[in-house]
């Protein structure tokens, strides 16, 4: 009986979803958005924006045939994953300053989960990608369910003064938790162009740049806005309304650099930042990769995450986006399984400590 009940559920579950889809296929007018307007650029055609070097990969264009993502999503045969993953919640230090290892300005860093990161240094903290909502969704009762809390408990976060959010994908730029910060902190929240019309809507100011724009943080710190390889959407049918990135923040010690989302496309991306200067901590994703057929024009796997790392001439890197949401088909674990397996051999200081971890970065 109660097997029952759960196949009649999953099957209305499906079907709803799929006609949700196709409502997206089918009447994409009724879903558009207009996040920003301005003149056409090498990246912007007047409406929507694109990856300069075209939808390379090996999942091409293949990435944006609504039939491939339909089969994706309604697949059943995914690996499981368990329920509910135990976390060792920590709780910040108000602020960290002064001089760390290597006689450089200390830097510590504390993975929450997911890409959400606190990084701070100089006095500063800064967070990225900020997500403490349970499903990575529109809605709040269907959608990719995080199996990990976050590791940091929202009251237990220090006050934040800088916010950089990389795209507007539901895991990356959550309305309820960006909200919730806003109120509580009322921190600068940075952007690329056409994220902050999504944030207006629930009353929530942001600045925005353009690949390549910056802005300065004092405290001898610049965030600088990166190109990466990726897309950005919230509901299907406005694609490439707004611009995706990462990040580079710019400051004595060395630089972090944040890849947000990407895909590998041509790698000029990475030489780009690397240009920036010696960048000291490299927070790099490593999830949702599997199949590579359809994954790889939006997201680089482990192997591509360690040439990122190696071509950036980071002195120490972070494994971030993986083991929270379930938005591929990669198991639990997998990530950081095939990343270890890519850094046999090679003298790199690339982590992938489960949420939770603090670590104070050395020079």
């Amino acid at each position: 009986m109660i097997r029952r009940l759960l196949v009649r559920s999953l099957a209305v579950v499906t079907w709803v979803a799929i006609a949700i889809l196709l409502a997206i296929v089918i009447v994409p007018p009724f879903l558009d958005r207009i996040y920003y307007r301005g003149p056409a650029t090498a990246h912007f055609d007047g409406q929507h924006f694109f990856n300069p070097e075209g939808e390379q990969g090996n999942g091409g264009s293949r990435t944006r045939s609504p039939a491939r993502w339909i089969g994706f999503l309604m697949r059943l045969d995914r690996p499981d994953w368990p329920e509910d993953v135990p976390v060792a919640a920590v709780r910040p230090a108000a602020r960290i300053d002064g001089i760390g290892p290597g006689g450089v300005p200390a830097l510590r860093v504390t993975w929450i989960g997911h890409a959400t990161v606190v990084v701070q240094t100089r006095g500063l903290n800064i967070l990225t990608d900020p997500i403490w909502s349970a499903r990575a969704s529109p809605v709040g009762f269907v959608g990719p369910r995080r199996v990990r809390a976050p590791a940091v408990r929202f009251a237990d976060l220090p006050p934040i003064d800088v916010v950089l959010v990389s795209h507007n994908h539901y895991d990356h730029l959550d309305l309820d938790t960006l909200e919730r910060l806003w109120r509580r902190d009322r921190p600068l929240i940075l952007t690329s162009l056409g994220n902050d019309a999504v944030l207006r809507r629930r009353g929530i100011p942001a600045v925005t740049r353009d690949w390549g724009g910056a802005v300065s943080l004092g405290h001898g710190m610049t965030a600088v806005v990166e190109r990466v390889h990726h897309w950005g959407s919230r509901w299907g049918a406005d694609r490439n309304r707004a611009l995706w990135s990462g990040f580079t923040l710019t400051m004595p010690g060395g630089n972090l650099y944040f890849a947000g989302d990407t895909g590998w496309g041509d790698g000029a991306w990475i030489d780009a930042a690397a240009a920036r200067g010696p960048i000291r901590l490299a927070l790099i994703p490593i999830g949702a990769y599997r199949p590579r057929a359809l994954m790889s024009g939006n997201h680089i796997g482990p192997p591509e995450a360690v040439a990122v790392a190696e071509r950036l001439h980071a002195a120490h890197a972070l494994a971030i986006h993986w083991g929270t949401f379930q938005l591929a088909d990669e198991g639990f674990g997998q990530a950081p399984r095939d990343l270890a397996a890519a850094l046999r051999g090679q003298r790199i200081d690339f982590r992938s400590p489960p949420p939770g971890a603090v670590w104070d970065v050395p020079g």
